[in-house]
């Protein structure tokens, strides 16, 4: 099976958008200052999300916005990756979010859990966290959280979905590399896929966490953390051609949300 889409693909072409405050290493080469189409890509990919999540009876109506869009706050802080189809529009995305060093637990997003508050594994669950945040450090890696995975519901059960969830392990090497978690659901097989290719039951002094129901999206799920060094290695192959592939996929970046950011960073620094 070859998941790298080539330049005529119907669907699954890839490309990523950057934050507006992100290193982008030499590596990757297809860097485009155009903030219209990041734009447009970004509304595509939060009407996707907003679409699966509303039909899966993950959120409800009030929680979309009057277009559609599922927005959530982190979406401007993140790199996207994205797969188009042949139309230009948005088939299918997941979100990377590295954290500065040495993060907090308490201002990731996996510490809005509902087991930080569940009286049996909160305090095991926040020293899990955290040991993966100390691992990062050492490492000298990212600690990073991927999540908003959305696919079209016709290719739930094709390539794409292996892509896009192979490709954050690609993008994670490209980026130098990261200790990861991600939240995964159990509908779709979601997190049995994620687990097949090399993510793993967070634990703490030998104790998984849990599975738990999250009632603010109405399913289960699991918290899976994962090295992007050691993906399972029957995929190592897949990995490596498609870090090659993100070389050369299109970067989509904003310079002025990018030159607000930098101000931004500048005048806290000062006050």
């Amino acid at each position: 099976m070859n998941l790298v889409p080539g330049s005529n693909a119907g669907h699954g072409r890839l490309l990523l958008l950057a934050p507006a405050d992100a290193f982008i290493p030499d590596a990757l080469a297809g860097v485009e200052c155009n903030p219209p189409y990041r734009a447009t890509v970004l509304a595509g990919l939060q009407r996707l999300r907003g679409q699966t999540y509303l039909e899966d009876g993950a959120i409800d109506s009030s929680d979309l916005e009057p277009d559609g869009r599922f927005v959530q706050v982190v979406d401007e802080r993140a790199w996207h990756l994205v797969s188009m189809n042949g139309s230009d529009q948005v088939c299918g995305c997941a979100r990377y979010i590295a954290h500065p060093s040495r993060v907090r637990f308490a201002d990731t997003t996996v510490s809005q859990s509902p087991l930080s508050r569940a009286v049996d594994w909160a305090s095991r669950f926040q020293k899990a966290v955290e040991s993966e945040i100390e691992l990062a450090e050492r490492t000298g890696v990212d600690y990073v959280e991927v999540g908003g995975w959305a696919l079209r519901s016709e290719l739930r059960c094709t390539s794409d979905a292996l892509r896009i969830a192979l490709a954050m392990f690609s993008l994670a090497r490209v980026l130098g590399g990261c200790i990861g978690l991600t939240t995964a659901t159990r509908r779709h097989c979601s997190a049995s896929i994620l687990r097949r290719i090399g993510g793993q039951p967070l634990a703490w002094q030998g104790d998984a966490i849990p599975g738990y129901f999250d009632p603010r999206y109405n399913c289960q799920m699991e918290v899976l953390r994962f090295d992007s060094s050691r993906p399972n290695p029957r995929f190592e192959p897949w990995v490596e051609d498609l870090q090659r592939h993100l070389s050369g996929v299109p970067v989509i970046m904003d310079p002025v949300r990018r030159r607000a950011s930098a101000d931004c960073s500048s005048e806290m620094t000062a006050a």
